[in-house]
C-alpha cells in the first residue's frame, strides 16, 4: 500500500521578522497621520504623536480644510485630478500602443530603440526637470497645465513593462490567426490585444497614477500661481506659510489635508485590484 507524505512549505524567521518590521515601519507613520488629524492645532504641541488626546476635531479639520484660503484645497484637489486623470491615463495609452507595437512588430532600428527605453527608465525623473523647464519656458508654457501634463505623458517604465507582457502574453499565432480571419490590425489590438494585456494595463495605470499624483518637484518649478498647484505642492506652501513669522499656524490642516490625499490613492488601489484580478484570468491563454 503506498503512502503519500505532506510536505508543508518551510518557514523562515528571520524573513518573517524582517516582514514584520517592515510592516510596522509602513503602518506607524499611517496611524500617526490619522491621529493627528483628529486633533486641533492646540493639541498637537501638548499631547504624544501616537496617542489621542484634546477633543476629537477630525470632522472640524475636514471642513476647514475644504474652506479656509476661500476653498483653495478644492482647487488643488481639482487640479491633481486633473493631471492624472489626462496626464497619467495618456501615459497607460501611449505606453500601451507603444509597447506592444515594439513587442509584436519588426522594423529597423528596433534594437535602439529597446536600448534607449533602458537608457529612459535609468534616468531619475529629478534630473530632467531643470532641463524640461528651460525647454518649457522657451515655449511658453511654464506656469500653464500642459508643464505638467506633457512631461507625464512619458512614461518609459510603463513602455518597457508593456513590452515584456506583450512578448510572453500574446501568442504570435493568436495574431495570425486574426489576420487570416480578415481583422486589421487596429482592431486586432482593440478587441484582441488589450483584453490579453489588461493585467499590465493596470499594473503600468497603476504606477502612473501614484507618480503624477505624487509628484512634487516637477509642479514646484513650473508652477508659480497657486491656482495651478497640486496637492503636494499646495500643502507644502501651507506648512510653509504657517512657519512664517507672524503667519497663523495651520499644522492640523496639513495633517488633515494630507489625510485626504492619501483616500483617492486607496480607493483606486482597491478598484483597479478587482480589475486586475479579473485581468489576470481574462488574459490567460490556454496551451
Amino acid at each position: 500500500m503506498a503512502t503519500f507524505s505532506v510536505t508543508r512549505p518551510r518557514k523562515s524567521r528571520v524573513l518573517t521578522a524582517v516582514m514584520a518590521l517592515y510592516l510596522i515601519y509602513t503602518l506607524v507613520p499611517l496611524v500617526w497621520l490619522v491621529i493627528n488629524a483628529t486633533k486641533t492645532q492646540s493639541a498637537l504641541f501638548t499631547t504624544s504623536g501616537l496617542s489621542f488626546g484634546g477633543p476629537f476635531a477630525l470632522f472640524e479639520n475636514i471642513g476647514e480644510t475644504f474652506t479656509y484660503d476661500n476653498g483653495i484645497f478644492l482647487r488643488w484637489l481639482g487640479n491633481t485630478l486633473l493631471y492624472v486623470v489626462v496626464g497619467a491615463g495618456g501615459a497607460t495609452i501611449l505606453a500601451t500602443a507603444a509597447g506592444y507595437g515594439l513587442a509584436k512588430y519588426r522594423f529597423p532600428g528596433r534594437r535602439a530603440v529597446f536600448a534607449v527605453v533602458l537608457g529612459a527608465v535609468a534616468v531619475p525623473g529629478t534630473a530632467l526637470a531643470v532641463p524640461t523647464f528651460l525647454m518649457f519656458s522657451e515655449l511658453g508654457l511654464t506656469n500653464t497645465p500642459l508643464a505638467i501634463i506633457i512631461p507625464s505623458l512619458i512614461s518609459p517604465f510603463g513602455l518597457y513593462l508593456i513590452w515584456v507582457y506583450a512578448s510572453e502574453a500574446i501568442p504570435d499565432e493568436l495574431l495570425e490567426a486574426a489576420r487570416i480571419d480578415g481583422a486589421g490590425e487596429i482592431r486586432i489590438f482593440l478587441t484582441v490585444t488589450l483584453r490579453q494585456l489588461a493585467p499590465g494595463i493596470v499594473t503600468v495605470a497603476l504606477f502612473t497614477v501614484v507618480s503624477t499624483w505624487n509628484n512634487y518637484f516637477l509642479p514646484l518649478i513650473m508652477l508659480s500661481e497657486p491656482k495651478w498647484y497640486p496637492l503636494t505642492v499646495g500643502l507644502n506652501q501651507w506648512s510653509a506659510q504657517a512657519s512664517g513669522a507672524g503667519a497663523q499656524p495651520v499644522y492640523h490642516l496639513v495633517l488633515t489635508g494630507s489625510l485626504l490625499t492619501i483616500v483617492p490613492l486607496v480607493i483606486a488601489f482597491l478598484l483597479m485590484q478587482r480589475y486586475w484580478q479579473s485581468g489576470l484570468s481574462a488574459g490567460s491563454v490556454k496551451q
